[in-house]
């Protein structure tokens, strides 16, 4: 007779990551390492500087990346809007 696995009810699910380091955020990011390193030090991506360790919070990139995404929609719809406005004609 063969049994089912037992379950263990003791075991606490996964921590979500809350952070990621560096290597972890530049390739979330679709970036490389240099890259967002020079956004870091510019200040232009948020993180968390504690000691010598850099931490770059994944709701605080996700809230980052979709500020930055509304922009640059905003830009490529723009020259179509300013383009009919010449023609004579409205968006």
């Amino acid at each position: 007779m063969i049994s089912a696995p037992r379950r263990q009810d003791n075991i606490d699910p996964p921590t979500p990551c809350l952070a990621m380091r560096l290597r972890e955020a530049a390739a979330a990011l679709g970036v490389s390492e240099r890259t967002l390193w020079d956004w870091t030090q510019r200040g232009d991506v948020p993180h968390v500087r504690r000691n010598k360790t850099i931490l770059y919070p994944v709701d605080a990139l996700r809230r980052w990346l979709d500020e930055q995404t509304k922009p640059a929609l905003a830009e490529q719809t723009k020259p179509a809007a300013e383009e009919a406005k010449a023609s004579g004609g409205e968006q």
